[in-house]
């Protein structure tokens, strides 16, 4: 039977208490160090607020220390690389803040040359990409969105800060609030799916765990979310392409997850690289202050994406550097990410008037009171106190929280396919492990996977042979390459080696696959993406599983043995093919460093997949883009009577071949129809949708029951399902229960035509189901 653990007692591990009182410790401890003869007093009176110390501050700077505070620098990489150009940068007070140091003597060298050398002593702060998982890595973002568990995604972002605090890190650039409906963007990995609703509450839930209740508090980093706005609709889904989106769709679908992330608290907003209706974003002063500022009422950190500011060049929108920096400047953004032209010219443009005084203490005001809420004004060292943990090894296995990374792991696998029951499997017999990924620890850790270690990571076919220890024979074959493709081969490993190319011809590859899949009771198949695949700048024109890997799952097939795939991707792929060959799919995503275990666990049936597909799977790459909450048209298609005059396309059946909220179980569950309190909703009332639910199966399991709506007449078109909640619940064998959700008015509300929020009077349907497709229907009235 599945072993379940609730989250919460993941937090009492043993390595999760000892990296907590660790943190505490760090900040009671009292530095060597002497701050009273510094020039500023860091030792602020409590009674001083906040503003007041940053005004007297303000008034002692000069113009190019303001600019200074401006300037984020990146560290240059290598053990050998050269600091000194850095420090002398920062002892002129010409930095404001660093990224891409991550361990604690580093950031304290460089903390040092600010508070010890500089004149006016103001501190750094540290900055890192701590997307999913610091040390230890969890699950892609897409794969955390699987869970459609909120406790495990706070869960893994609580460690995540944790350990990047560890670290000396005072923030973070995530989460990615980024709405991604087309799954040839190759960073659809590193956010939450194609909805609306369900990537806001998991955005809010992320700010809340990496912050907690104060910035200056121990464990806690800043968050900045990314990228504002709409990156994630780019033409084509093309990396970096231009975005032209009418204000209705931006309110309606694309600016609520921004603006969750704003709510719930978070730090910072960083700008994103793409052009909005023509306009770069980072010179887009509608975005950064009509709606950030002035609408949102945000009153955080704006920063600059990567170089983005000298790109405004490329953009055409400024002539030249200089341009750019005034650009920038004068539409809100604060700090400049590894860009040369603040530094350069916003002084001279300041002495011409073509920037005020007024604006350039606005962003030195956000950058400074960003230090102060990180209490670093307070204790410039109160992450990186001398103790005995600078000199253990920071990527000490003490230091990995491996049991919550398996835990949430496995809640993000989504169960595609199972005939027969082929899944879970026995832990006997021989069984082939073929593909190239089997083996791979770099691929699980995934993109954009911080400090985290591919040495570190659990294979999958190290977590099978742990499984099956003295139990069952395992055969291994790599079968194949990521791709025979050289042009691929080589992007993949431009950068780093990411791959590893088997020099033995393909032929020779299968028939050594072959030859274990035909002496095996059963065949796991580990194909699909490598991580480098889905990452930035990783667009794909094709979803398929490369061709190499095609020709081998077909070799695989005609041994009639039965064939379960394993699939590793950032995005959802076109599995048409091998929907219709194989015996069971389980989507694993890029799954973290306790994947392989976790892959385990669910294939033998020690845990009973629960996930569910935060994105649609297209049939074919020219369905795109394909999601559940598409407007009607006039002439809708109808999958049971298709007419030749509807919206369609002719040669391919209608609707994705996985959709939104899909996921199986080793288990079966029942829905009851649904129960309305009452079939008229009170403008300022409520109604509640109720359901039972029942595992008609043999196992224990969990399922995620989801609440969707339909505006049936509006002043404009509504989508034809909006997820509105859902709930995720543990049913025994033969257990039933009954979910409740509550709806009010507010739940019902859109941007009409004068971009005004409101909820029109009229019929709704309501559905309930298990997934977006199959779901049982009512109908209330909103009065």
């Amino acid at each position: 039977m599945a072993t379940y653990r609730p989250l919460r007692l993941l937090l009492k591990e043993k390595n999760m208490k000892k990296f907590y009182l660790l943190g505490i410790g760090v900040g009671l401890l009292v530095s060597g160090l002497t701050f009273g003869q510094t020039d500023v007093a860091w030792d602020t009176p409590t009674t001083q607020t906040r503003d007041a110390f940053i005004d007297q501050l303000m008034q002692r700077m000069t113009i190019q220390e303001k600019i200074g505070q401006l300037r984020l620098l990146s560290v240059n990489a290598g053990p050998d690389a050269s600091r000194e150009p850095l420090k002398s940068e920062i002892q002129a007070g010409n930095v404001g803040a660093i990224f891409n140091t991550v361990t604690r003597p580093r950031v304290r060298e460089l903390q040092q040359e600010a508070v010890e050398h500089s004149r006016l002593k103001i501190p750094l702060f540290f900055a890192y990409d701590v997307v999913h998982g610091h040390r230890t890595a969890f699950p892609i973002s897409l794969g955390l969105a699987s869970t459609y568990d909120m406790d495990a995604i706070a869960l893994s972002g609580r460690i995540a800060a944790q350990e990047a605090s560890a670290d000396g890190l005072n923030m973070t650039f995530a989460p990615m609030a980024d709405l991604a409906r087309d799954p040839r963007w190759g960073r659809s990995s590193e956010g939450f799916g194609e909805d609306t609703y369900l990537t806001s509450r998991i955005v809010g839930t992320l700010v809340r765990a990496f912050q907690g209740n104060s910035l200056s508090a121990p464990n806690t980093i800043m968050a900045v979310v990314k990228h504002f706005a709409l990156y994630g609709a780019s033409e084509g889904g093309k990396d970096y392409n231009s975005v032209d989106m009418s204000l209705q769709r931006m309110y309606q679908d694309y600016l609520p997850p921004y603006k969750a992330a704003v709510d719930a608290g978070a730090g910072g907003v960083m700008v994103a690289l793409n052009s909005i209706n023509g306009v770069p974003a980072t010179a887009n002063k509608w975005l950064l202050r009509d709606v950030l500022r002035d609408q949102w009422g945000f009153e955080g950190l704006t920063v600059s994406d990567h170089g983005a500011i000298m790109e405004l060049i490329q953009h055409g929108v400024a002539a030249d550097s200089r341009q750019a920096a005034r650009l920038a400047l004068k539409a809100g953004v604060n700090l400049s990410m590894n860009d040369r032209y603040y530094g350069q010219y916003l002084e001279s443009l300041l002495s011409t008037g073509e920037i005020t005084q007024e604006e350039l203490n606005e962003a030195c005001r956000r950058v400074l009171t960003a230090k102060y809420n990180l209490g670093l004004f307070k204790n410039p060292y109160r992450l990186i106190e001398p103790t005995a943990a600078d000199a253990a090894d920071p990527n000490a296995e003490s230091r990995l929280h491996r049991a919550a990374a398996r835990e949430v792991a496995r809640r993000s696998f989504v169960l595609l396919k199972n005939d027969k029951q082929t899944l879970p499997l026995k832990k006997q017999g021989v069984i082939a492990v073929v593909g190239p990924l089997a083996q791979s620890k770099i691929d699980v850790i995934g993109s954009w996977s911080a400090a985290a270690l591919p040495r570190q990571a659990v294979s999958v076919y190290e977590g099978l042979a742990k499984a099956t220890q003295g139990k069952a024979q395992l055969l291994y074959a790599k079968g194949a390459n990521i791709t025979d493709d050289r042009n691929i081969q080589a992007y993949l490993n431009s950068y780093n080696a990411e791959i590893e190319v088997d020099p033995r011809p393909a032929s020779q590859m299968i028939d050594e696959a072959v030859r274990a899949a035909e002496q095996a009771d059963v065949v796991l198949a580990l194909v699909g993406e490598a991580r480098g695949m889905s990452h930035e700048s990783s667009s794909r024109t094709h979803l398929d599983i490369p061709a190499c890997q095609q020709t081998l799952l077909k070799a695989l097939k005609a041994t009639g043995k039965p064939l379960v795939l394993v699939l590793m991707n950032g995005r959802p792929l076109t599995l048409t093919w091998e929907h219709h060959n194989a015996d069971a799919i389980l989507e694993t995503w890029f799954g973290g460093t306790e994947t392989g275990n976790a892959v385990a666990d669910v294939l033998f049936g020690d845990y009973n997949p629960s996930g569910k597909l935060p994105m649609s799977f297209p049939r074919t790459v020219g369905q795109l883009p394909v999601y559940y909450s598409q407007l009607n048209t006039g002439r809708p298609p109808d999958p049971e009577h298709p007419g030749m005059y509807t919206s369609r396309y002719f040669d391919v059946e209608a609707g994705p071949l996985y959709p939104f909220g899909y996921g199986l179980s080793y288990t079966r569950f029942q829905l009851s129809d649904i129960r309305l309190s009452s079939s008229t909703l009170p403008r300022q009332g409520q109604i509640t949708a109720s359901v039972t639910v029942t595992n008609t199966g043999q196992r224990d399991g969990e399922t995620v029951v989801q609440l969707y709506t339909r505006d049936l007449v509006a002043s404009i078109s509504r989508p034809v399902k909006e997820l509105k909640n859902f709930h995720k619940l543990m049913l025994k064998a033969g257990q039933s229960k009954t979910v409740k959700f509550v709806i009010r008015a507010e739940d019902l509300k859109f941007y009409n035509n004068d971009l005004q929020h409101v909820a029109e009077p009229g019929d709704f349907k309501l559905y309930i189901g298990l997934d977006s497709r199959e779901v049982k229907e009512q109908r209330f009235t909103l009065l």
